[in-house]
């Protein structure tokens, strides 16, 4: 296996079926909480970004002259958008000085709305996915984390401000 099919399959997580990029985005997991507890939460942040410029050049790679522009093997686009997803949990965690798993209902509202709206494709993410490249392929998930990632902040605050007052 290649070097960029093995990080855009991320290490083989998106060779599992069915639905590999639900395993993809359950494989980031575990590694999202494994980089937050070497390096904190702008860690994550930063291999956010690492990983999205090389996933962008692996996908490049694996789709080059291929008809399918997005295969579902590959599934690094869905980590970076998971972890995208994550950010106001780690974040918040980390400054409130809470443990990270204790925080649990946050990763499980991250992970199942990164999953709605990569799967649903709603306004811009849908546009990303319709680019047809290998931006567009990252992008979809950028963009769905972000959804994500705001959803779970109302989320978190509507909780917090409301049902534990």
């Amino acid at each position: 296996m290649s070097a960029a099919r093995l990080f855009a399959t991320f290490f083989g997580a998106g060779l599992l079926r069915p639905a590999p990029g639900t395993w993809g985005s359950l494989a980031a997991l575990p590694a999202a909480w494994l980089i937050v507890k070497a390096a904190g939460p702008w860690g994550l942040v930063i291999a956010t970004l690492v990983v999205f410029v090389f996933g962008w050049g692996a996908t490049a790679v694996e789709t080059h002259g291929k008809a399918d522009h997005d295969p579902s093997e590959i599934v690094i686009d869905e980590v970076v958008g998971q972890w995208i997803a994550l950010f106001p949990i780690v974040i918040g965690a980390s400054r409130a000085g809470a443990d990270l798993l204790a925080l649990w209902p946050g990763w499980v509202a991250a992970f199942l709305l990164f999953r709605l709206f990569d799967i649903w494709k709603p306004w811009l993410v849908g546009w990303a996915d319709r680019r047809g490249d290998a931006l567009g392929v990252m992008l979809d998930d950028v963009v769905a984390g972000v959804f994500a990632a705001v959803c779970v902040t109302l989320l978190a605050a509507l909780w917090h401000g409301i049902f534990l007052r």
